[in-house]
């Protein structure tokens, strides 16, 4: 073996025993060289009652993008290396999860989480968006758009929670059989099934990630177990979009065991301007398992709008 590649693998093996040994400033780093890799930026900032920590990069149309029950914003990063080139990305944590603040005196109903996002975009300065959301965060998409239609442009949904159809779910099922709910969390064992039940591609991810998510999760069992109860047992979508005419893309892996992929022609029954991706071989989160493939889809979907803008602008 040459000097070089005996140096190399020091090298690595320095850089796995300080991943497994320290993942606590392993984990720290190596978010902070992705988020860099990808144009964004970690900040902070505070609304009444919250602190939001979020990501930032890009310019151009703002583009805000809420991560699903159990996530965080970093679930949006890798696909934000395709995004911020053409786009002013935001990515929050919402209240109650990542690194924002997590008061357990307050509520979580999806309604209280779009009046944050909604204070948050204006501490911004932001007054209209496209909005994009994973699950949870895709509920609370759908209902800001109708809550508030001039401030949304587009909408981008990932497997979103909220119709009827979508909880008919394995999850659902599950819970209901077993009382076990796979998207919570006691142990680092049970993070791993997590990881298992909600993706079938399954991206690397360094374990001092994994180990710090698995703690984070642990430490919110309670108060996540209290919000789920509180997104179970809200309102569904068809309660509270009737019709809405805002453009959007709605992506659904057809493996995903979370959210059942027919909540995508319920969507599309509400949405008559949305058009739908269903992908073979993809979980209950497409933006981390392709995150490529993701973008490049979002990409086109927003080239389609403003070449449709661009033509009504010219008749």
């Amino acid at each position: 073996m040459t000097p070089y590649l005996i140096a190399l693998v020091v090298i690595v093996l320095i850089l796995v025993a300080f991943d497994y040994l320290a993942p606590y400033p392993a984990a720290r780093i190596g978010l902070t060289l992705e988020r860099m890799r990808c144009g964004l930026t970690a900040k902070k900032t505070a609304i009444p009652g919250f602190e939001i920590a979020y990501l930032e990069g890009g310019k151009g149309e703002p583009l805000m993008l809420i991560h699903g029950f159990g996530g965080d914003k970093d679930h949006f990063t890798r696909v934000s290396a395709k995004l911020t080139g053409r786009y002013h990305v935001i990515i929050p944590d919402l209240p109650g999860f990542g690194e924002s603040s997590r008061p357990d005196n307050v509520t979580y109903t999806i309604d209280e989480q779009i009046e944050r996002v909604r204070a948050f975009a204006r501490q911004l300065g932001i007054t209209r968006m496209h909005l994009g959301g994973n699950s949870m965060g895709g509920g609370i998409a759908m209902a800001y758009a109708a809550k508030y239609p001039d401030e949304v442009a587009s909408l981008w949904l990932l497997a979103p929670a909220g119709t009827e159809a979508a909880f008919d779910s394995e999850l659902t099922r599950r819970i209901k059989e077993t009382g076990e709910n796979f998207l919570l969390m006691r142990s680092h064992e049970d993070f791993a099934r997590t990881e298992r039940f909600v993706m079938f591609r399954h991206p690397w991810v360094p374990h001092s990630v994994k180990y710090v998510l698995a703690e984070r999760g642990i430490a919110d069992y309670d108060l996540h177990s209290r919000i789920f109860d509180q997104i179970v047992d809200g309102p569904r979508i068809e309660s509270i979009v009737t019709r809405l005419d805002t453009p959007a893309l709605v992506v659904w892996g057809k493996q995903d065991r979370a959210l059942n992929p027919k909540g995508a022609d319920a969507v599309k029954a509400l949405m008559p301007n949305a058009d739908v991706l269903l992908i073979d071989d993809m979980g209950h989160i497409p933006m981390v398992e392709a995150p490529g493939d993701s973008a490049r889809d979002y990409l086109r979907f927003r080239e389609g709008i403003e070449a449709a803008g661009a033509k009504a602008s010219d008749g």
